[in-house]
């Protein structure tokens, strides 16, 4: 991947973080952004450091007995074996210079904190400085492909057709012994059978009172029956491969004919949610105003809380996604985090507000937005509008 690396890309993040260089540390897998920037590094049990400097060659301190995933390296590679050997190869590279790391002051952002405190210790004691490499990470590690985009769009256009088909076979089946796991077991087979992949986590589907679980597991044995005229959540996340950019999306059914007027007025306030989120994005992007997700998040929120539901949010608007189904770029988020970082073209995220009463129902509305040349691209390319009810 450093084959062809954009320095002058690299220059002006360096230049926004205040740094001479990005240092990219990981060990045993702490640091996702070391992927997405140098490629597969193999088992990575030992520390390993890369430093990328405008104009000058990229830079590997890594341990000898994991020099092989290197090989292909397209720069100066320092093997070590001592630790007296590591420190002697970090010194000099970051003696006197600001580096940008993945840290985040005061752990504000905890998917930009991928460097322990150790760590900087240690290169602060060489005489090193460290800063945040926020715009870098965005830059470089979040950015959606040309080929990755494509994956997106074919797996998003199937989760939504899976999810509508599922939604409106089951609607009807209340009080006929259907369970939870057993809708999660078939929307997994509908989509490995169109081609898809998990990533080690499946699909979220919960009936009545489970649906107000933002993060509700079905488990065989210990889940619920479907019963006339509940709220069903049905959460799904696939790609095209492994390595790909997943889609995910949630979607909401009742399992009767005529929402309550409570339903539909959550509903109708969570979807209103989610678009507003959207508005605003595509009215910064018109006015060619830097777009930050914080704000995104307040947007949504505000919809929610003037319906009188703010007590009833449990979590932010929305998260990055890129190889990562929760990615490392610009979250939707004032809520858990402030996540001021600028969202730039080519990076993805969701937009998920949900409203969650507790023993009662929860519902969530999920779709994927990609930030390109032209603007906002929704997907699916048809998002849900209305609760999928019994005929």
């Amino acid at each position: 991947m450093l084959d062809h690396f954009d320095h002058d890309a690299l220059r002006d993040g360096l230049r926004t973080a205040g740094a001479d260089g990005w240092c990219i540390f990981d060990f045993h897998g702490l640091n996702p952004v070391l992927g997405r920037v140098v490629g597969s590094v193999g088992m990575g049990t030992r520390r390993l450091f890369v430093f990328l400097t405008p104009g000058e060659e990229p830079v590997a301190v890594v341990h000898r007995i994991e020099l092989q995933p290197l090989a292909d390296f397209p720069g100066r590679i320092i093997p070590y074996s001592r630790w007296e050997e590591l420190h002697a190869a970090l010194r000099p590279l970051v003696q006197g210079r600001t580096l940008a790391m993945e840290v985040s002051p005061h752990d504000a952002v905890p998917y930009l904190d991928r460097v322990p405190h150790g760590v900087v210790q240690l290169l602060e004691s060489f005489g090193a400085r460290i800063v945040p490499s926020g715009a870098l990470v965005t830059q470089f590690a979040a950015r959606w492909s040309a080929g990755e985009l494509a994956g997106h769009l074919r797996a998003a256009e199937i989760l939504a057709e899976v999810a509508r088909t599922t939604l409106a076979e089951i609607v009807s089946l209340g009080g006929t012994g259907l369970r939870e796991h057993a809708v999660q077991q078939r929307v997994m087979r509908e989509l490995t059978a169109r081609g898809l992949v998990f990533n080690g986590h499946y699909p979220i589907v919960g009936f009545g009172a489970n649906a107000a679980n933002p993060h509700y597991e079905p488990v065989e044995g210990d889940d619920a029956e479907l019963q006339h005229d509940q709220v069903i959540l049905l959460d799904l996340w696939a790609g095209v491969g492994e390595g790909s950019v997943f889609a995910d999306q949630t979607w909401m059914a009742y399992s009767g004919t005529t929402p309550p007027a409570g339903v539909q007025e959550v509903w109708s306030a969570v979807r209103d949610a989610r678009d507003a989120a959207i508005a605003e994005a595509r009215r910064l992007h018109a006015a060619g105003a830097p777009i930050r997700g914080f704000e995104l998040d307040q947007a949504s929120r505000r919809v929610l809380e003037g319906a009188g539901y703010g007590h009833a949010v449990l979590h932010r608007t929305g998260h990055s996604i890129d190889r990562d189904l929760h990615g490392s770029g610009p979250h939707l988020d004032d809520l858990e985090t402030h996540d001021d970082r600028v969202l730039v073209e080519g990076v993805g995220f969701s937009v998920e507000p949900g409203i969650y009463l507790a023993g009662d129902f929860g519902v969530r509305s999920e779709v994927n937005v990609h930030y390109g040349a032209e603007g906002f691209r929704v997907t699916p390319d048809v998002p849900q509008t209305a609760l999928i009810t019994r005929a």
